[in-house]
């Protein structure tokens, strides 16, 4: 995996917020970063995982690079030395939705000799958080690893990762960019932003044409998957209660990789997959499992 190491600092406010004054919240430091999120949630669901990225030279780089390796992934980290590691405040309204405040530190670092050798060989797989080419200081690094692995002949997914900045750089360049990538999963505001589709049956049929293999992600109402002999096959989610979505998009991905990748058919890797962002959702934090 290529992608970001990020702490996050997690504030769930207690009551209206107070302009230019005192607000009451809950507050809390975890590790965070949606390519982590998702190598945790491979780890979890048993893939071997390597995860490249970069960290600052601080207290945080070294907590995440801890986290990381005591949740089963192999991080191969570069420290910046004089930047800082990446940090995101969340901020989660009552119905458990968070909003982001990005900074995306060291992670902006990222460059092609960090992908290293020996990592993209024949057999293996990528994995490649869309962060990494929305951003224009980290985009040569993440075409890079596309293209080593494409050349390597191993099998690549992308994550889209966010509508925002998906609609920033432009549908056309991100298609182009990972276009003949076999698996994407992404949720449905980037789906209508990659395909400007708004019904998710045409959001999935759009977004089929670039990829062998389609997860989209309809928050409660669960997801669904298109494939080569697969049309289209909904999986509905279970009703939890929601604390904090933190995550719970990188814990459906990572799972839903390692289900596939291992051969599991799309119904019961969707359901697995479904099953661990319902985990997260319930909790605050991105990682229950770490």
């Amino acid at each position: 995996m290529v992608g970001d190491v990020i702490v996050d600092v997690v504030v769930r406010p207690l009551g209206p917020f107070n302009r230019g004054s005192d607000t009451p919240s809950r507050i809390a430091l975890t590790p965070g970063g949606s390519a982590s999120n998702q190598a945790v949630a491979l780890a979890a669901a048993g893939a071997q995982v390597h995860l490249v990225g970069v960290v600052g030279d601080d207290d945080l780089g070294r907590a995440a690079a801890r986290a990381l390796v005591l949740a089963g992934v192999q991080a191969h980290l570069r420290v910046a030395l004089g930047h800082q590691t990446g940090v995101v405040v969340a901020v989660v309204d009552a119905s458990g939705q968070r909003s982001m405040l990005t900074d995306r530190g060291a992670n902006l670092r990222l460059a092609a000799p960090d992908l290293g050798r020996g990592l993209l060989i024949a057999g293996r797989h990528l994995h490649l958080s869309g962060y990494e080419l929305l951003d224009e200081a980290t985009r040569p690094a993440a075409r890079a690893a596309l293209d080593l692995a494409f050349g390597a002949g191993m099998t690549r997914s992308v994550d889209p990762c966010s509508a925002g900045p998906l609609a920033a750089v432009g549908r056309a360049e991100f298609l182009a960019w990972t276009e003949g990538v076999e698996w994407c999963c992404a949720n449905l505001d980037e789906g209508r932003a990659l395909t400007g589709a708004t019904r998710p049956e045409e959001v999935l049929a759009g977004l089929r044409h670039h990829y062998r293999e389609v997860a989209l992600t309809l928050g409660a109402d669960g997801a669904l998957f298109s494939g080569p002999g697969t049309a289209l096959l909904h999986c509905p989610a279970d009703r939890v209660a929601v604390v904090d979505t933190t995550g719970a998009g990188d814990a459906f991905t990572g799972t839903f990789l390692a289900r596939r990748l291992r051969g599991e058919e799309p119904g019961a890797a969707l359901r697995a997959a479904l099953a661990a962002a319902a985990r997260v959702v319930g909790s605050p934090g991105a990682r229950p499992w770490s």
